[in-house]
């Protein structure tokens, strides 16, 4: 009966999060129907509701689903429905876009430099979670929060980023020197302090984290401090075209490893998954405006979903929806540079797709784990946008 009624509540908070979604059973179908003149993004029920179910059965802690990979409203709340209930924010609009769609989320200000605007509004609105990562936003927050003795610090240090497709290492975190006087003086104050630290975007490396949490056992044996609290930060890799991870249950099994052996298993663990939480769960249609010999130049581009693919050179899953026209199953493939919407030339992909050589004018390209840093990459650059958020009620394919 508990089981019975607890699915019931999972249904009917599924249902509450896609309120006011349209929802189809297929990409063509909604292709169709839809006939947007921008791109369109897609949200896979059931994939966003399995990789959520992963991190919250897997993780030896807290999961923090970090907001700036995919800040939909729906999204939000679909997760919400799975059952995440704490969300990693960096600014005061995602800690006031995730209490709009979830007021009673709990929320984590993890960012490493905050106005000062920023931390009264969000301790204000009930933030007691912050990092920091020098002396200067240390004494930022005990000033803006009224020398609050309720504050939960976590102290962002620098690691390795061996392995990171996408380093993250040059901006924040305070060094292992460091680290001792910054936890010394948060202690004096702080009801709760800990360490977070980022491995980097992509992390294809599963000892990356196991290295990082004996360093910081090693550090703190050095100086004879203790914590409250370790987050082990995102960077969880996501399956492309030129990667391939191990699967993300051989970074847990490696991070409560790592925990037994330092003597963490009894703080207060977190982790901030964003791209591993709803990469696989989102893809974008984009479509072609006009062929130029081996040249498609497209409705988006790396001023809106495809900046990876544009900046970062990466390559994603992707397949031909050819609207409205029938196709014989016989055409050769052929290799496309591709070109976005705006009339800045650098808005081009840095690596050619290969696609059916007879593709043409109206055809869309849906590419697939774009569920992360799709929708949210967005800028309104030339007034090319999208907004067009759709539900797909089938499972994502495998591909």
């Amino acid at each position: 009966m508990q089981l019975l009624e607890e699915f019931e509540g999972f249904i009917a908070d599924r249902e509450q999060a896609l309120a006011g979604l349209r929802r189809y059973e297929n990409e063509a179908t909604a292709l169709e129907i839809e006939q947007s003149n921008d791109a369109v993004h897609f949200l896979y029920i059931d994939k966003i509701t399995e990789t959520a179910h992963r991190f919250l059965e897997g993780f030896p802690g807290t999961c923090l689903y970090a907001a700036k990979a995919n800040p939909h409203p729906a999204l939000l709340r679909l997760l919400w429905a799975a059952g995440i209930r704490h969300f990693e924010v960096a600014s005061i609009r995602e800690i006031e876009n995730v209490l709009v769609a979830l007021p009673q989320a709990q929320l984590y200000f993890m960012h490493p430099v905050k106005s000062r605007q920023a931390i009264q509004r969000a301790y204000a609105l009930g933030v007691r979670h912050f990092a920091f990562d020098s002396q200067d936003e240390l004494r930022k927050i005990r000033q803006e929060t009224g020398h609050a003795e309720d504050l939960c610090l976590l102290l962002r240090l620098s690691v390795s980023q061996v392995g990171a497709a996408y380093p993250l290492d040059n901006k924040f975190g305070a060094t292992l020197m460091e680290a001792p006087l910054l936890l010394g003086y948060a202690q004096q104050f702080a009801a709760k302090v800990g360490v977070t630290f980022h491995v980097g975007s992509q992390c294809l490396e599963v000892e990356a984290y196991a290295n990082a949490i004996r360093n910081i056992r090693m550090m703190l044996d050095g100086c004879g401090i203790e914590i409250d609290m370790l987050d082990v930060g995102g960077g969880f890799p996501v399956s492309y075209p030129d990667m391939d991870p191990q699967p993300v249950t051989d970074y847990f099994q490696a991070i409560e490893a790592a925990l037994e052996e330092s003597g963490f298993k009894g703080l207060d663990i977190f982790c901030e998954p964003g791209r591993a939480m709803v990469a696989e769960g989102g893809a974008v249609a984009v479509r072609v405006e006009l062929r130029r010999g081996q040249a498609l130049y497209l409705n988006d581009g790396t001023y809106g979903s495809l900046f990876d693919a544009g900046q970062l050179g990466w390559s994603f899953p992707s397949e031909l929806y050819r609207a409205g026209r029938v196709h014989d199953g016989g055409s050769e493939t052929a290799s496309f540079q591709l070109y976005g919407p705006t009339c800045d030339s650098i808005d081009k992909m840095k690596d050619h797709l290969e696609l059916p050589d007879d593709v043409c004018e109206g055809d869309w390209i849906i590419f697939r784990h774009l569920g992360a840093y799709g929708y949210a990459m967005q800028t309104k650059f030339n007034g090319f946008y999208s907004e067009t958020m759709v539900a797909i009620e089938q499972a994502a394919l495998d591909v």
